[in-house]
């Protein structure tokens, strides 16, 4: 299978350089090969009367700055942030919008955004519409006098629905309204929004760029300095910014971030063919597929698959033999790990959706989700053949 596509500007060969030569992966003070630590909570002010460039960490830290330098240089913004957790990120993003004020949403949304959404924001008078924006006409549809924002997650989480970015972008700057992409399925590897016009771009760091199931992160980048200086004021103002070890820990795991992509991504279509040939698997869902209804636009707009596969089994009942009969993967919450993780959004990602909504969305009892990690396919598919086994 062929995953690379010719997208103009994002070249992935200029991207590996970068991985590695990001700016700051020599330190100029002493020349060691790695971003310095600096465990510090407050600077010293050599002249009061002109402050330096870092007084406090939560309004600024020399290691978590590298990280957000490095992250803008990835996705070709103008300003990068980095954050406690994934959420910690898309919550903050969201503090641009005021009461009163509307944005429209992917329906088939990460579990903890809706979450977000409908329990917290709606109570501090922010509107949302959820839509299928497999259909521009619904995202159309959904704009309101009070329409601040369009959130779009593409490939969405877990049934792997695809946005055409492009489309939805342009429509929005036509009615003043502020776009914003979570790209963590993706990562700047493969999906470069900022290059589509999206303003704001976030990741759950935790997945894919950190790589290793061991540091907890989010990150965002700002596709304008203006829009960035409003971030970085709510980053401020909120405090929710990512400590110095877990920017370290991150920075680490992202100069791996091509090689393992490429890996994983290999077999991930090596196992979503596979699943998509049994017939007692009802549904697959994977961008590669030949069959998958958003294929001619993902290759648009990405120049790869990624290594997300989710699948039907048929039924909860399945599901949940076939979880606990899997020896290789790790049965977990979360996703993009050197390690396969196989999930069950019914009861983990998406347990925050009320039973009707997920059904509406096609998150079904019997829904899988399977993030291959650097396992060899042969074993991960001999593993899950065996747990798909009738008893």
């Amino acid at each position: 299978m062929s995953n690379q596509q010719d997208s103009g500007k994002h070249s992935q060969a200029d991207f590996a350089t970068k991985l590695i030569h990001f700016g700051s992966e020599i330190d100029r003070t002493t020349g060691a090969s790695s971003v310095p630590i600096y465990q510090a909570s407050t600077f010293h002010h050599e002249d009061v009367f002109n402050p330096p460039q870092y007084d406090y960490s939560r309004s600024g830290n020399p290691t978590r700055q590298a990280l957000e330098d490095y992250i803008a240089l990835l996705e070709g913004g103008a300003r990068g942030f980095a954050y406690a957790s994934g959420m910690a990120a898309i919550s903050s993003t969201f503090m641009l919008l005021s009461s009163g004020e509307h944005v429209i949403v992917t329906e088939d949304v990460y579990g903890g955004t809706y979450r977000l959404l409908t329990s917290i924001l709606s109570r501090l008078g922010i509107e949302t519409t959820f839509v299928d924006m497999t259909d521009l006409d619904q995202v159309k549809g959904a704009l309101k006098p009070n329409t601040k924002a369009v959130y779009m997650e593409t490939p969405s989480n877990p049934t792997l629905k695809i946005t055409d970015v492009a489309a939805v972008t342009n429509w929005a700057k036509e009615n003043d309204l502020i776009t914003i992409l979570d790209n963590t399925f993706m990562t700047p590897y493969y999906q470069r929004p900022i290059e589509q016009g999206v303003d704001i771009v976030i990741h759950s760091a935790t997945k894919f760029l950190g790589g290793h199931s061991d540091v907890l992160a989010g990150l965002t980048v700002a596709r304008t300095a203006s829009i960035g200086h409003q971030l970085k004021q709510l980053q401020n103002g909120l405090g929710t910014v990512l400590g110095p070890q877990d920017s370290w820990l991150l920075i680490r795991g992202m100069k791996t971030l091509k090689v393992r992509m490429n890996q994983s991504e290999i077999s991930a279509g090596k196992l979503a063919s596979w699943l998509n040939e049994r017939k007692d698997i009802s549904a697959v869902f994977y961008p590669g597929l030949i069959d998958h209804p958003g294929r001619e636009i993902h290759e648009k707009q990405s120049t790869g698959y990624g290594a997300v596969v989710s699948f039907d089994v048929g039924s909860g009942e399945r599901a949940k033999k076939v979880l606990n009969k899997v020896q290789i993967p790790l049965v977990a919450v979360s996703l993009g790990a050197v390690e396969s993780i196989l999930s069950y959004p019914a009861m983990m990602s998406h347990a925050a959706m009320p039973v009707e909504v997920r059904a509406e969305r096609g998150i079904t009892d019997g829904l899988l989700r399977f993030s291959v990690g650097l396992e060899d396919i042969e074993d991960l598919i001999n593993d899950l053949n065996q747990a798909l086994q009738e008893d």
